[in-house]
């Protein structure tokens, strides 16, 4: 796939994420799709499970929004780069969040299946947005990941 179709579908994900628009982005997602989060540890495989995992996203962070600032490809891999703003807000990370938008950096890895993303690994610094979330990282760290972190389960 020519690295303009694949910005051009990689963009329009970003604007229906940021638009909270669930519809909008399945549609532009391979039925075998895979959503990796390291930063929660968390996976979503096929599409009733990216649904799941987006509307448990936009839950947490109902004003999310990306800019993608810049991008480099090959012919089966596009990587983004760019800005993510969104307030943390109620509580599965186990905290109270002070309600103030974060600002942090993203890196966005996609892969692509008959014209559509096949795969999204959406990176970006844990601790980072808890600190301009006034949460504990640890705290959130634990309630993630308990197995290695002896917390409490997620």
């Amino acid at each position: 796939m020519h690295e303009h179709r694949m910005f051009e579908l990689a963009h329009a994900l970003a604007v229906a994420k940021s638009r909270q628009d669930i519809p909008a982005a399945l549609r532009l997602l391979h039925p075998d799709m895979v959503l990796e989060t390291p930063a929660f540890g968390t996976t979503a495989r096929g599409l009733a499970e990216n649904e799941k995992a987006l509307r448990r996203f936009f839950a947490s962070f109902p004003d999310y929004d990306v800019a993608l600032h810049g991008r480099a490809s090959d012919s089966d891999t596009l990587v983004c780069w760019g800005t993510a703003r969104l307030t943390m807000t109620g509580d599965r990370f186990g905290v109270l969040p002070n309600g103030e938008r974060a600002e942090v950096p993203v890196f966005i890895q996609f892969t692509f299946k008959d014209d559509l993303i096949a795969g999204e690994r959406f990176f970006f610094d844990l601790a980072t947005l808890c600190a301009q979330s006034g949460v504990s990282t640890d705290a959130v760290r634990q309630r993630l990941f308990p197995a290695l972190t002896g917390g409490g389960a997620a």
